[in-house]
């Protein structure tokens, strides 16, 4: 990406789209290596998100977890003062507890296959860069290749997911006050009755529950590649996530931007997934005899799609981190004073 890409006048649309263009090349640059570490490393974690969310989302076969999780957030909603008659809070509640039991099911797949996969993904895309490697044996630091670089940042990126997924519940918390401080206070103005005012917060909660998710999301995956890059100077997490918030400064409708298609491909598989492999193992009555080779034959198919589509997301964060970093380099370029030659006698 050229200087200059994120400034002028340029839209967001646009600066998304050069991100992508970007990013695909990256992916079939590399076509190979990055297929690799799909079939290898990211295959475990696509196959343990799609089971969790196959059994979070049976009615009848749900985790006795997970039901617990439901019937007490919405216990608990209903104790805040939300209206218990709101189909938005009523779908929060369950797509909460099923959020919840997903990412308890797969964390272990999280810290050691997922984290190690963007570890790879990110010294193939941020680390083997000339302009960084230079800037690395200017500071004295090592350049580091291959298997030592990626185990040697596993520890940061673990700390710094671990952080970001209590970030991500602070986000939902804080909203969810504002919620509940909104919905009393509509309450105590005499409006609580009223049908098309709930309906009208409820949409604007919606949307600013939205937003505040997805910049929680996005900052957390960022401050991951942080990690990732810059291990060797022994970033903590927090302090990761403070340079991924520096980082993004200015840039979060384009970050906004370049999540929503790869969340959307994911969220396509793990749709496929219900429709072709667990709707047909439901209806032959469960266990493996019942699904037949076909279904596990899909199955397969379909973790690697999921698995290649969240190689694809990494892709994307680390091109996107590449381009701030540059852009950044740019600006202290324009700041820093002309040099002079020595003065001779």
């Amino acid at each position: 990406m050229r200087r200059g890409e994120f400034h002028g006048g340029a839209t967001t649309a646009a600066r998304a789209a050069r991100v992508l263009r970007a990013s695909v090349a990256t992916f079939f640059h590399d076509y190979h290596c990055y297929t690799s570490v799909a079939g290898l490393l990211v295959l475990p974690f696509s196959a343990a998100v799609l089971a969790a969310g196959a059994m979070a989302s049976s009615s009848n076969s749900s985790p006795e977890l997970m039901r617990a999780t439901t019937a007490r957030l919405r216990s608990m909603f209903h104790a805040a003062g939300f209206p218990p008659s709101s189909p938005f809070f009523a779908l929060l509640v369950v797509k909460l507890s099923q959020t919840a039991f997903t990412f308890a099911a797969s964390l272990p797949f999280s810290l050691t296959f997922l984290l190690l996969a963007k570890s790879c993904v990110a010294a193939m895309v941020v680390g083997a860069i000339p302009h960084r490697r230079r800037g690395a044996e200017r500071d004295g630091v090592a350049p580091e290749r291959g298997v030592t670089r990626v185990v040697r940042s596993w520890p940061a990126m673990a700390a710094t997911y671990m952080a970001g997924a209590f970030v991500a519940m602070s986000a939902n918390a804080a909203v969810f006050s504002l919620m509940f401080l909104a919905f009393n206070l509509a309450d105590l103005l005499g409006f609580g009755e009223s049908h098309s005012l709930t309906v009208a917060m409820s949409a604007a909660g919606a949307i600013v529950y939205s937003v505040a998710i997805g910049v929680a999301t996005v900052v957390c995956g960022l401050a991951v590649v942080v990690a990732a890059v810059e291990h060797h100077q022994s970033i903590g997490p927090f302090a990761a996530l403070i340079r991924a918030c520096v980082v993004i400064r200015g840039r979060v409708p384009v970050a906004l931007a370049l999540a929503v298609p790869t969340n959307l491909a994911a969220a396509a598989a793990e749709a496929l997934f219900q429709l072709r492999v667990v709707s047909p193992w439901r209806r032959n009555g469960g266990g493996v005899a019942g699904a037949g080779a076909g279904v596990a034959g899909e199955a397969f198919s379909i973790a690697y799609i999921h698995a290649v589509c969240v190689v694809m997301e990494m892709i994307v964060s680390c091109v996107f981190y590449r381009s701030c970093k540059r852009s950044e380099a740019d600006e202290v370029r324009e700041l820093e004073p002309d040099e002079k030659g020595d003065l001779q006698a």
